[in-house]
């Protein structure tokens, strides 16, 4: 895959994310009813974001190590919670698992030439 296609995938991966994660603590099976504040796991994913939709190699090398934050996340709570927040869980591990390898995908199809 080429490093546009890489990094459409991964913003595209990024953005389900972080949507899963509001809907999830917002709506689907917030921790306290109405929501919860943990809602606010998304503003480093938001973070990412910018950098991530500029194709910026640096944002990419940092943002694989924050999406291993997300998919311990989903694994404890897939591990621990009950339908549906283990369902919603499960879905964060693959997300995350998915950001990660694309991170590393595009950090080293963008990796400077070591010929010289």
């Amino acid at each position: 895959m080429t490093p546009p296609r890489i990094a459409a995938a991964a913003s595209g991966i990024l953005i389900a994310l972080i949507f899963l994660c509001v809907a999830w603590e917002l709506w689907l099976a917030p921790l306290r009813p109405g929501g919860s504040w943990l809602v606010l796991k998304v503003l480093p994913l938001l973070a990412a974001l910018f950098g991530t939709l500029r194709g910026r190699r640096y944002t990419y090398q940092w943002a694989s190590m924050l999406s291993l934050v997300y998919l311990t996340e989903g694994l404890v709570r897939a591990t621990s919670d009950t339908p549906p927040a283990a369902t919603l869980a499960w879905g964060e591990v693959a997300l995350a698992a998915t950001w990660f390898a694309l991170c590393l995908a595009y950090a080293r199809a963008t990796r400077p030439s070591s010929a010289g």
